[in-house]
């Protein structure tokens, strides 16, 4: 080997020494939600942050006209979109006019030998084609304020977390008031821990009955039924179910039926 080709080499190695520490320099790449910097691959990487509600309200731009009130302060209220039957097309009015949390409610169940059959939050379908079967992720999503708002939504989709999206994006546009009561059957005292009233709500097979409850009661009801009555802002209530409780989806929409009819006055009667 000569020496031109030996000072060739060499110079090959020092220009990729340089170039790594060139890189190793370089600022860390940004986090692509929050923007701030994290570390590189092979380092220790900083967590992922969620973006805030303020975030998303700000960035939202509006397409209906109810959006552009909402967006422009004219409308400060859910109660003015409520009450007078608005149709609510983006979930930035409800985003903007409330400070939501939401939950998922468990409707399929988790595969395998001896884990098989526990309650999960995605029902997984399947449907054969001749390419080979194509599985398809269902979630049921509950958003509420704690404060006398709740809404459900049910999304589907080819992949879990988008599903997930779905239904609480649809949860959100479906939001709707509930009547608040003290726990006694005339609802005198002006409490809001419970129900003014005894409600029935049915959805195929499966009916759903919640009655007032003191203070202190508690929630007396299935475990799934609870994150949807903790969201709502309900503390305190008996219940009763009929039917074929095990189909959660049913057994939600019952319960969802049941509250809407705490805004009838012909159910004080």
């Amino acid at each position: 080997m000569t020496e031109e080709k030996i000072e060739k080499k060499i110079e090959k190695v020092e220009d990729a020494k340089v170039e790594k520490t060139e890189e190793a320099k370089k600022p860390e790449r940004p986090d692509p939600v929050t923007g701030k910097r994290r570390g590189k691959f092979g380092g220790k990487r900083k967590p992922f942050q969620r973006i805030t509600r303020e975030e998303i309200v700000a960035a939202w731009e509006p397409i209906t006209e109810l959006g552009k009130k909402v967006k422009a302060g004219q409308i400060k209220d859910i109660a003015e979109i409520l009450d007078n039957n608005l149709k609510i097309l983006e979930d930035g009015i409800v985003e903007s006019l409330l400070v939501l949390e939401s939950d998922l409610i468990s409707i399929g169940q988790s595969k395998g030998k001896f884990g098989g059959g526990k309650r999960r939050a995605w029902r997984q379908t399947q449907r054969k084609t001749k390419e080979g079967n194509v599985p398809t992720f269902s979630a049921l999503a509950v958003v509420g304020d704690k404060n006398g708002h709740v809404g459900i939504g049910y999304g589907k989709s080819k992949e879990t977390l988008p599903s997930r999206d779905k239904a609480v994006r649809k949860a959100k546009l479906n939001i709707f008031s509930i009547t608040r009561g003290d726990g006694s059957f005339d609802s005198v005292g002006g409490g809001d821990s419970s129900i003014p009233f005894k409600v029935e709500g049915k959805a195929g097979s499966v009916r759903v009955v919640f009655m007032p409850a003191p203070p202190g009661t508690g929630l007396v009801v299935a475990d799934e039924l609870k994150k949807v009555l903790k969201l709502a802002g309900i503390k305190d209530v008996y219940s009763k179910t009929f039917g074929k409780k095990r189909t959660t989806f049913n057994l939600i929409k019952a319960a969802i039926d049941a509250l809407k009819k705490t805004n009838l006055e012909v159910n004080r009667k």
